[in-house]
């Protein structure tokens, strides 16, 4: 009989290999942008947005913040290097008005990943009051970042098409959800749970909608007026790995 922690252990396992695998999925994005030399229409917003998230979920499964969460900060550090080499490549590729607005952004997020960093270490005493305080902000920015699949969603229903919402990155993103909602059910982790109950739920939501409009999908469009739509898609990839 396996007990509690190593199953609990096999899960994070597991959630870490399909983590990571959603984090290298923008790396057809990253090609096109290198071999054209150009960012094209694409945008760095999601990445920018991932590296915080990382950073945040970094901090959360630190000891002195959230003990015995050792996987949950294996992946986010995995993913935190990844998305800054994305951005990193962003950047080389933009103009400089481009480039200015990522440098503004990232100066953000540093200064407030510093000023959670101090308001945490200095007037939060306790495991259980530095878990409450940056689990609601993880949730909080998951909870931003998982509306991004609203949009794709939308154009689904409209036009009755899923050519421009892969099948295997919405399986993917559910399956993710839902080994990270039961890692956090094993040893309850309400700020874990959450994120990832909500990001299963869109995976399944994509998956009836793939269902649902695949026969009534024109696979030669070439999506002539949608050239954002691939990207809204790996916007929501990143969003949902890991937690």
């Amino acid at each position: 009989m396996v007990d509690a922690e190593t199953a609990r252990t096999i899960v994070g396992v597991i959630g870490n290999v399909i983590s990571f695998g959603l984090f290298l999925s923008p790396l057809p994005t990253f090609f096109k942008i290198w071999k054209a030399k150009s960012v094209q229409a694409f945008k760095p917003d999601p990445y920018i947005a991932t590296v915080l998230n990382c950073a945040m979920w970094v901090f959360y499964g630190m000891p002195f913040v959230h003990p015995d969460s050792l996987l949950v900060v294996t992946i986010n550090g995995i993913g935190f290097f990844i998305e800054i080499f994305y951005v990193t490549i962003f950047f080389i590729y933009s103009d400089w008005p481009k480039r200015k607005k990522i440098l503004l952004a990232l100066l953000i997020e540093l200064v407030f990943m510093v000023v959670v960093v101090f308001i945490t270490l200095v007037f939060l005493h306790g495991t259980k009051q530095r878990s409450m305080l940056i689990g609601i902000l993880c949730i909080v920015f998951n909870i931003i970042m998982y509306t991004s699949p609203l949009t794709v969603m939308k154009r689904v229903i409209k036009t009755k098409s899923v050519k421009f919402m892969p099948f295997y990155l919405s399986l993917a993103n559910f399956l993710n959800g839902m080994i990270w909602f039961s890692y956090a059910l094993i040893k309850f982790d309400p700020y874990v749970m959450i994120p990832n109950g909500l990001g299963s739920l869109s995976g399944l939501v994509q998956l009836i909608l793939y269902a649902t409009y695949y026969r009534t999908t024109d696979w030669d469009d070439d999506g002539t007026g949608s050239t954002n739509q691939p990207e809204i898609q790996l916007q929501r990839t990143n969003s949902a790995a890991p937690v």
